[in-house]
């Protein structure tokens, strides 16, 4: 195309693919996202009009899995179960999908649900989207002391490092719609107090910092432990320690 007068002098197809945008509710399937998928091969649909034959090699296929891929499969069965759960979004899990086949050796002694909740909630902080463990836990039966654990094995692997206290106070805000002022005021109250916030839980000081800045507003202290899945009485343990 010449720069001056816009004449197209040659063509050529570029790309064939699904265009980007979308006008109406008959094209939206054609830009969705890969679903997530660990062990693609496990993946032998079965349906009543395929007849007794095809159930038994359903059946040996699922039977004649490799111990990886059958521990593979139940761990992506439960990592989309949990991402709906908590609805978290797509990019999440496909962080905790290269995760879990990245450092597979790491975690391979803990149950599929654990490794599930500890690759989410890891892959969350990486992504720079952090939540509670308690999001995590609440659409899972694994137990919270095996989760931290395998964790922070994946912690030590990563040399993952903290991730700034001002992500865990704009998420709360947006939890309980605190606006920018209030935020601000209380990213300031901690910047303030950072030798008191070493070795604090992040979620607990980010609710006590957001309390205090708007002036211990009724009913908002309930909401932010909910929020932060943590307790009341340890949201103002945690004001009490904070300078204002």
């Amino acid at each position: 195309m010449c720069a001056q007068c816009g004449l197209v002098v040659a063509e050529s197809a570029v790309d064939t693919g699904p265009e980007c945008r979308v006008f109406d509710e008959r094209e939206k399937r054609r830009v969705k996202a890969a679903p997530l998928k660990l062990v693609v091969k496990t993946d032998m649909a079965v349906k009543p009009e395929h007849g007794v034959q095809w159930r038994r090699l359903a059946r040996f296929h699922r039977e004649t899995l490799h111990g990886y891929e059958r521990r593979l499969s139940a761990i992506g069965a439960e990592l989309k179960r949990i991402r709906e759960c908590a609805g978290l979004p797509q990019r999440v899990a496909e962080e905790a999908e290269a995760l879990v086949k990245r450092y597979f050796d790491v975690v391979a002694g803990f149950p599929p649900e654990v490794v599930a909740v500890a690759v989410l909630w890891t892959a969350a902080k990486a992504a720079g989207a952090p939540r509670p463990l308690e999001d995590f836990l609440k659409c899972s039966r694994a137990e919270e002391r095996r989760v931290r654990r395998a964790a922070w094995r994946l912690k030590e692997v990563m040399k993952l490092g903290k991730r700034p206290i001002e992500d865990y106070v704009g998420t709360l805000a947006a939890r309980v719609n605190l606006p920018a002022l209030v935020v601000k005021s209380a990213v300031e109250l901690l910047e303030r107090n950072r030798r008191v916030l070493f070795g604090k839980n992040p979620w607990v000081s980010a609710a006590a910092a957001l309390w205090l800045a708007s002036f211990k507003k009724l009913g908002l202290l309930k909401a932010l432990a909910e929020a932060a899945g943590t307790t009341t009485a340890s949201i103002r343990n945690a004001a009490n320690r904070l300078r204002v």
